[in-house]
């Protein structure tokens, strides 16, 4: 069985290969980038399985998950990502991807889903698209992904990036990337300024 796992985050990538390496039988290949795993598909053997990062680079979110789809070097394309909205995942599918893999998945549950994938199925985490999405009318809301809501709490309760990583079993590094992205959608430039605008708007 042949897989290419492509994430930008090098601490994420040694782990998911540690994962599915000392399981066995699982060859496994890596990227750090779209235009690299497009690479890979091309020229090399056809993967049995590929699993791509929805944020790293050149992937320009589910335009590169349809692309990655029409190769021939690509048999089952999935998506991995740290932020798991069933919005996403209902489009992914749709889309004709083999699956969803939210990163927070237990190294065991990851495993037997990629060989679920390779096999043919379609995996989505048990319980996951019937779960019901979060109330939150609120504008800033809107704004905001499931992920980026939950980094915000951290903010808001005086934790560092290394304390929420911790919380929501993601490298420091992606924490980081999120704590960025949600400092330009909420408008501010500092910690104290997004933990304050959420408070003011009740997100919390």
């Amino acid at each position: 069985m042949r897989v290419l796992i492509a994430d930008d985050h090098e601490l994420v990538l040694d782990t998911l290969v540690a994962y599915v390496e000392a399981t066995g039988g699982i060859e496994v290949e890596t990227a750090p980038d779209f235009p690299s795993a497009r690479k890979k598909i091309e020229e090399g053997r056809p993967f049995d399985l590929v699993l791509l990062d929805l944020n790293m680079p050149g992937m320009n979110g589910l335009e590169g998950l349809e692309t990655a789809i029409s190769m021939d070097g690509a048999n089952r394309v999935a998506l991995i990502t740290g932020e798991g909205s069933r919005d996403l995942a209902e489009k992914a599918l749709a889309a004709g991807a083999a699956g969803f893999v939210p990163k927070t998945l237990p190294a065991k549950s990851l495993v037997n889903a990629i060989r679920f994938m390779a096999m043919g199925e379609q995996y989505v985490p048990a319980g996951f698209m019937s779960a019901a999405e979060p109330e939150n009318e609120h504008p800033l809301a809107k704004k905001l992904t499931q992920r980026e809501m939950q980094v915000l709490r951290g903010l808001t309760e005086g934790k560092s990036n290394k304390e929420i990583a911790r919380d929501l079993d993601l490298s420091e590094p992606t924490i980081k990337l999120h704590v960025k992205t949600l400092y330009r959608k909420v408008g501010a430039s500092n910690r104290t300024q997004a933990a304050l605008t959420a408070k003011e708007a009740g997100l919390f």
